[in-house]
């Protein structure tokens, strides 16, 4: 459990940093440590509010063939974007790659905590 909770912080901390280097449309105007902040928020959401999302919205995941979870993604990506009044996301593609590759670095991370790579 903290291990699979460490490695959603490590994946929201990297893939934010990430996405705000190479995402135009991405900006962060707060300092390092706020964007470790921002980042350990994201991971602890990943890690205890997406779950329970996923439980609550299975049948739409189901009939989607699980591009709700996108869905999921995003919204909880615009949740840190209102959390923190120094993130900030110019339209919504920046708010899309941003959720992307959060959730690319995810995947793997998510493996390889359940012994899978």
């Amino acid at each position: 459990m903290i291990q699979r909770l460490l490695l959603h912080i490590l994946a929201g901390i990297a893939g934010l940093w990430i996405a705000l280097r190479f995402v135009s449309g991405a900006e962060f105007t707060g300092s390092n440590q706020l964007l470790l902040i921002a980042g350990l928020v994201l991971g602890i959401l990943n890690a205890t509010i997406k779950p329970l999302l996923n439980i609550v919205t299975l049948p739409i995941r189901i009939l989607t063939l699980g591009l709700s979870g996108l869905v999921i993604n995003l919204l909880l990506v615009w949740m840190l974007d209102l959390l923190f009044p120094e993130l900030e996301f110019i339209g919504f593609l920046p708010l899309l790659w941003t959720t992307l590759i959060i959730w690319i670095i995810t995947i793997p991370l998510s493996l390889l905590s359940r012994g899978k790579v």
